[in-house]
């Protein structure tokens, strides 16, 4: 394999730069996202209890220690209220569209070395086909032998990069696959709390402090 990447010529390096690229941003998203995940159902079990049996500032205390988007969400939406439940809606809207860019962070540069990486393939087998013909001019003669360098590493640079962009999109669907269940879990639970306040103000027990 060592062999075969040095045998690919100049273009084989940047490809190897994008691949290490990619795969830091990727390893970076990964680890942050599995920060972010926690069991919603539990937290907002938690966030129920907390408001019904002392108020939502007990609420606001669960948000602060708990990690991820909806946790962070919730605490923009909990600490507004009493504001009115607009303010709330307004607020948990804000946090949810930053918590939103936060998540997606860093994501273009996955794209762009899935993009990239190909294209410097294919930028190596033009290369590789004109010292090919540069070869067959030089030698005035087209034998195999002649031409099998040029060929080679047309061959090579191509594979390489198509190999890079296959492991970088093959990480990026995964890593795609996981925010979208983060948002849509912030979306969900952030209707259920909303449902929840407006339910405990009609009924005259949404306060700050305890029974």
């Amino acid at each position: 394999m060592v062999q075969y990447f040095l045998d690919g010529g100049p273009f084989m390096w940047p490809i190897l730069a994008l691949l290490i690229f990619g795969l830091g941003f990727g390893l970076e998203r990964l680890y942050t996202l599995f920060r972010a995940s926690v069991d919603t159902r539990k937290f907002m079990a938690k966030v129920q209890s907390a408001l019904h049996d002392e108020g939502y500032d007990a609420a606001v205390g669960v948000c602060s220690n708990t990690r991820g988007p909806v946790a962070e969400v919730f605490h923009a939406g909990l600490t507004r209220v009493h504001r009115g439940i607009e303010v709330v809606e307004k607020g948990i809207e804000n946090a949810g569209t930053i918590e939103m860019a936060f998540l997606e962070k860093n994501m273009v540069w996955l794209s762009t070395v899935v993009t990239l990486a190909p294209m410097l393939g294919f930028t190596g087998t033009v290369a590789g086909m004109i010292r090919a013909f540069d070869d067959i001019k030089a030698a005035n003669d087209i034998s195999p032998s002649v031409v099998a360098g040029g060929i080679s590493i047309a061959l090579l640079t191509t594979l390489f990069g198509l190999i890079v962009a296959i492991i970088i999109q093959t990480f990026q669907n995964f890593l795609i696959s996981r925010i979208d269940k983060l948002i849509i879990d912030m979306q969900e639970n952030s209707v259920l709390l909303i449902d929840e306040l407006v339910e405990m103000e009609q009924s005259g027990k949404l306060k700050s402090g305890k029974k």
